[in-house]
């Protein structure tokens, strides 16, 4: 005579079933593509200008900045030159900014053309099978 306990064990030992389902991706909005890759590229642009500055305050709270004020003084021979005169936190700000715009342009951009020729190419080859299952 089996106990509950083991009765349980072994009901919890079968596995069920698990479920399948495959889908093919025939087409895909052209619109949605777009939007997508522009929030995308605005995050990642977002997160470039966020670490540009980090880097620079590192480096300027680190003394690396003076640093290379010594060396590049020796050896242009010039008492008066700074690099942070050069390459502030504004400045630094600024192209990562313009960077920034770029990669967002141009990032969208390859999204369209990518959702255009995806489009295109499902003509010729049924699109992509893609497989889900449920564990």
């Amino acid at each position: 005579m089996s106990s509950v306990a083991e009765k349980l064990q072994r009901k919890d030992s079968r596995s069920a079933s698990a479920k399948q389902v495959r889908l093919k991706l025939v087409y895909l909005d052209f619109w949605s593509v777009v939007k997508f890759s522009f929030l995308i590229w605005l995050c990642l642009g977002i997160v470039l200008i966020v670490a540009a500055v980090l880097v620079w305050i590192v480096l300027s709270s680190t003394g690396i900045f003076d640093t290379l004020n010594g060396l590049l003084r020796d050896i242009l021979g010039q008492d008066n030159f700074s690099i942070t005169d050069t390459f502030g936190l504004g400045q630094v700000v600024l192209f990562s900014f313009v960077i920034a715009v770029l990669n967002t342009v141009t990032g969208t951009i390859l999204g369209a053309i990518a959702s255009l020729l995806y489009n295109l190419s499902v003509r010729f080859t049924g699109g992509i099978l893609v497989g889900f299952q449920n564990s």
